[in-house]
């Protein structure tokens, strides 16, 4: 079975480069913004164009509205195929056609509606998360035609950026659609845009709101102050206590990992400062591998505190208050087992006795990749050949809590992790923008992937 080159990779996708770049910015003009309704017009016509797209590169592709657990309409959903020969090995390609908000458009500094090329990035709503993922998948299949030797499977989903509610009553509706022998998540990114990698672990998340309790009323500060601490104090000295000196979270049963595959290049830290934003003053908090700190640790933030505003405050001791924190879990652990250890631990180490109260959140499972599998090796021999170097892979701190059910639903599936974002992507941020030489080398890329699965 004869293998194409690169170089004739290279060739078709640069013939085919002006189409795919017009792909991505109608894709952009349709404003697919799940927030606004997932069952919305906008967003079925948005469904529509993607399967028209797929049909042009040989996909029989059509549209399908999903329900969600509860039995109500769900997102608009597509799904395809492009068999070649039933012997053959199956491939799914995942992408989602649903697009984040924007809250202000003057926050950009191009119109985040109409692609809009800068030097060699492409600016615009989607342009990156998902618009990159299509491109990868129809620029991947057009560039193969007749060459194609694995049989396809296309599911381009309809709320992403909304947490998926219908996606697993979907797949149990729509189950042989998606059965394959590897599934490749088009919905991450690169080192940079020079340097190619796979994704080779994503965080699990977890949520608990704690309620903490001093006083039956409120009371003045100046007649009790001293004795009885305010509510929002003793939170965050309950907050503290989950840290160590070092700044590593220290909540016995909640689980560490290191970097899934070996760590081949730490995260530079005067990138990641300058990326972030932080200030020239802070210190990194935790111990070993920034890597390995963002990655595969895990890692608690609190994301929503009830406390009187500054404006209109008078002197009072607050009786309660509640806070919410988001536990990122390493890739491997259950996450409602470190919901159970966080709770348990919140409410044993109440300071002076307070009250302390835990209500679980939602649970989403990590994931990591198997770096032993013949399908990563495949890709990674694709990502050298198309980039010119070698690939760096990396984890991710996020979660996709839906690779982790597609794993558990398929289990003899192979699953990698690719994706068009870079480190200036900006997705779901003002000024989204892929790289465009990044983006041609993911298509070529994958092109190469897909002909290498064939030896399967």
């Amino acid at each position: 079975m004869a293998q194409l080159t690169a170089d004739e990779v290279r060739a078709r996708v640069d013939a085919d480069w002006d189409r795919l770049k017009d792909l991505i910015a109608r894709k952009i003009a349709l404003r697919s913004i799940s927030a606004d309704g997932i069952t919305g017009e906008h967003m079925r016509q948005s469904a529509e164009f993607v399967a028209e797209e797929l049909r042009k590169v040989g996909v029989d592709a059509t549209v399908a509205q999903s329900h969600n657990p509860d039995g109500t309409p769900g997102a608009w959903e597509v799904i395809g195929s492009k068999v070649v020969d039933p012997a053959a090995p199956t491939v799914l390609l995942y992408a989602h056609h649903d697009v984040q908000p924007v809250p202000d458009a003057a926050d950009w500094d191009t119109d985040p509606w109409i692609a809009t090329e800068v030097g060699d990035r492409l600016y615009g709503r989607g342009s990156a998360d998902d618009g990159g993922g299509l491109v990868m998948h129809s620029g991947a299949l057009k560039a193969l035609g007749d060459d194609l030797k694995v049989n396809v499977k296309v599911f381009v989903e309809g709320e992403e950026e909304m947490g998926s509610a219908s996606f697993i009553p979907f797949i149990e509706d729509h189950r042989a659609d998606f059965d394959a022998d590897v599934i490749v998540v088009a919905d991450s990114g690169n080192w940079d845009a020079e340097i190619p990698s796979l994704t080779t672990s994503l965080r699990g998340n977890t949520t608990v709101d704690v309620h903490v309790k001093v006083l039956h009323h409120p009371v003045h500060s100046g007649q009790y102050g001293g004795p009885i601490l305010d509510a929002n104090t003793v939170a965050a000295m309950l907050i503290a206590s989950m840290y160590d000196e070092a700044g590593d979270l220290a909540v016995p049963g909640v689980m560490a990992e290191e970097p899934i595959g070996g760590l081949q290049q730490d995260v530079d830290e005067a990138g990641m400062r300058r990326d972030a934003g932080i200030v020239d003053s802070y210190r990194l908090a935790g111990t070993g591998s920034i890597a390995a700190r963002m990655w595969t640790k895990p890692s608690i933030t609190v994301i929503g505190f009830d406390a009187h505003p500054v404006e209109g405050s008078f002197n009072v001791i607050s009786p309660e208050t509640t806070f919410r924190l988001s536990l990122r879990t390493a890739p491997n652990q259950r996450p409602e087992e470190a919901q159970e250890a966080l709770a348990r631990f919140l409410v044993e180490h109440a300071p002076f006795g307070a009250e302390v109260s835990v209500e679980n959140g939602e649970n989403g499972m990590g994931w990591g990749m198997d770096p032993d599998a013949e399908a990563t090796k495949d890709a990674l021999e694709a990502m050298e050949e198309a980039f010119g170097v070698a690939p760096i892979n990396q984890g991710q701190g996020g979660s996709i809590p839906f690779i982790p059910e597609l794993q558990r639903i398929f289990p003899d599936a192979q699953v990698l992790v690719t994706g068009p974002e870079d480190p200036k992507a900006n997705a779901h941020s003002p000024n989204e923008s892929v790289s465009l030489p990044g983006l041609k080398s993911n298509v070529i890329a994958e092109a190469l992937m897909l002909d290498k699965l064939a030896r399967r």
